[in-house]
C-alpha cells in the first residue's frame, strides 16, 4: 500500500508539473507550433483530467484557432465533465471555429456546470440561428437546474432574437435569481409585452428585481 501511495504522489506531482507548464504557455502570448502541438497532445491524451483542462485553456488562448479547434472538438466529448466544461468556457475564444453543433451537445450535457457554460458560450455567438434560440428556449423553460435556466435566459437576452422573448417573459415568473436575470434580458427587446413585464416587475417580491425594473424603465423613459 505504501508503495502505491508513493507512486500516486509522484504521479500527482508530475501531473501538476505538466499543468503548470501548460498554464505558463497559455499566459506567455502566442506559442510556437511545437508548443501548440504539445498542448494539443496534453489536451486530448493526458491521463489526468486536470492537465487536459488546463492544456485546453492554454491552447485556445495561445495558439492559432486552426491549431486549437481540432483538440477543442475532441475535448467536448471528454469523459470528465471538468474538461467538457472547460471546452464550453473556451468556446468564445474560438469564435466560429467552435461548431454550434458541439455547443448544442454540451448544452444537453448531464452535468449542469457543463450545460451552464455552454449556454453562456451560445449567448456569445455573433449571430443566432433558429436551432440555437430554440435550444436555449427549451433549456430556459424546462431545465431541472435553476442555474442552467438562468444562464439560458441570459443568453437569450444577449442574443436579442425576438424568437427568444416569450421564454424570457416566462422566466419573469421563475425563482428570484432567474427573475432578476430575465428583467435584465428584457433590455434587449421592445414591445408592449416588454413594457408590461417591466412594470409588473416593479412590484416583485424581490427587491433586486424591483430595482432593476425601475432602472430599465427609467432608461427607456429617458429615450
Amino acid at each position: 500500500m505504501a508503495v502505491r501511495t508513493a507512486q500516486s504522489e509522484r504521479a500527482d506531482r508530475a501531473a501538476s508539473d505538466r499543468a503548470a507548464r501548460a498554464a505558463a504557455l497559455g499566459l506567455a502570448g502566442r506559442c510556437s507550433a511545437e508548443d501548440a502541438a504539445w498542448l494539443a497532445q496534453l489536451a486530448t491524451g493526458d491521463p489526468d483530467a486536470r492537465v487536459r483542462a488546463t492544456a485546453l485553456g492554454a491552447l485556445v488562448r495561445a495558439a492559432p484557432r486552426s491549431a486549437a479547434a481540432p483538440a477543442w472538438k475532441i475535448a467536448t466529448g471528454d469523459p470528465d465533465p471538468a474538461v467538457r466544461r472547460r471546452a464550453a468556457e473556451t468556446a468564445p475564444g474560438l469564435g466560429r471555429a467552435a461548431p454550434v453543433r458541439a455547443l448544442l451537445r454540451l448544452l444537453e450535457d448531464d452535468d449542469p456546470w457543463v450545460a451552464d457554460a455552454a449556454a453562456f458560450a451560445l449567448g456569445e455567438r455573433p449571430r443566432s440561428s433558429g436551432r440555437v434560440v430554440d435550444a436555449l428556449v427549451a433549456v430556459a423553460r424546462g431545465h431541472a437546474d435553476a442555474l442552467v435556466r438562468e444562464s439560458a435566459v441570459a443568453a437569450l437576452g444577449a442574443l436579442g432574437d425576438p424568437r427568444g422573448l416569450p421564454a424570457v417573459l416566462d422566466a419573469c415568473h421563475d425563482k428570484p435569481a432567474i427573475r432578476r436575470r430575465a428583467v435584465v434580458a428584457l433590455a434587449a427587446f421592445e414591445g408592449p409585452e416588454v413594457e408590461a413585464a417591466l412594470t409588473a416587475a416593479r412590484s416583485d417580491r424581490d427587491w433586486q428585481v424591483r430595482d432593476t425594473a425601475e432602472i430599465l424603465l427609467g432608461q427607456r423613459g429617458a429615450h
